[in-house]
């Protein structure tokens, strides 16, 4: 089968390797190139890196609704387009030329979080399942219907890296077999429940400050969910303190207002008094520092006891 691939991240990359082992690659679609953060040398996406690698066409174009782009797809022609976290939505035009049509890799389990950050929501809203769906793209985003789901657990050591690692391979694996089976013309359609769908924005950065008014589950799930990307953080002196992970204390705290720093465990770190009981920081970044532990940050001179977090 020849397919167009769309896409951008480091997500994708695994997808577009499982198809290019079996089908035929005409092209790949992936979003244009951006400086790097030092904004000196420009940096590929993923995807574009490993089409140069295997020799796969690239193409970068800055709209998709231009006369331009629709005849660069007609010249590809390909059977079926493939779009995995490509960032840009796709026109009708395009939706409805493939003879196989368009489908999409969404990292979760449809309807619940459509949108841009359904990795960190999942962790974030404390969920203990997440996916991959594999579906028909629809004009409305993410509604199309499905053709099959990946699972996976959550469990309360993963992070937004670990569950995005994870899913990215049951995404690829995912996808080989609905590949397979619209070939063979056995692909099922599942209409999705719209009325049970979720939506998540990107995160602005007010989006990632710490609540420390909230209870202890709630904000270990929020900086396990916001870990590596985009990072929570609070601010302690007017200075930004990210916190990449933090240790249900499961201790309640007499002494000290909420975000107050109100005791030290050796080795462990400072804890931090919440509603209803109380954190470890475990993990933390000074502002303009390295990323230190938290026992390291009870000799580092950093906080202290009494400091408060906002």
């Amino acid at each position: 089968m020849k397919i167009l691939f769309m896409g951008t991240p480091e997500f994708a990359v695994p997808s577009l390797d499982i198809l290019r082992k079996k089908h035929e690659i005409v092209g790949v679609f992936t979003k244009v190139d951006k400086p790097n953060m030092r904004g000196k040398k420009i940096k590929y996406t993923p995807v574009k890196e490993y089409a140069i690698e295997h020799n796969i066409p690239v193409f970068q174009p800055n709209s998709l609704r231009t006369e331009e782009t629709f005849e660069i797809i007609k010249e590809l022609n390909p059977d079926l387009i493939v779009v995995v976290a490509y960032g840009k939505i796709i026109p009708n035009n395009i939706i409805d030329y493939p003879k196989y049509g368009i489908i999409n890799v969404h990292s979760s389990i449809l309807p619940k979080f459509r949108g841009a950050a359904p990795i960190n929501a999942a962790i974030i809203a404390g969920d203990t399942e997440s996916g991959v769906t594999i579906m028909h793209i629809a004009e409305e985003l993410d509604a199309g219907d499905i053709i099959l789901i990946g699972k996976t657990p959550i469990s309360e050591e993963d992070t937004f890296l670990t569950l995005h690692d994870r899913l990215k391979e049951i995404g690829a694996e995912t996808l080989d077999e609905a590949v397979d089976l619209i070939e063979k013309g056995k692909a099922p359609r599942e209409v999705q429940n719209h009325q049970m769908a979720t939506f998540v924005k990107p995160f602005k950065k007010e989006d990632c400050h710490i609540d420390w008014n909230k209870d202890e589950e709630t904000i270990f799930n929020f900086v396990r969910g916001m870990n590596p990307f985009p990072t929570a953080y609070t601010l302690h002196n007017d200075k930004i303190l990210k916190v990449y992970k933090v240790i249900k204390l499961n201790k309640q705290y007499e002494n000290g207002e909420n975000g107050e720093i109100v005791d030290s465990i050796k080795g462990k770190g400072f804890v931090v008094k919440v509603a209803g009981g109380s954190l470890i920081l475990s993990e933390i970044k000074p502002e303009n520092k390295k990323v230190i532990s938290g026992g390291d940050s009870i000799n580092g001179g950093h906080l202290k006891i009494g400091d408060k977090l906002i």
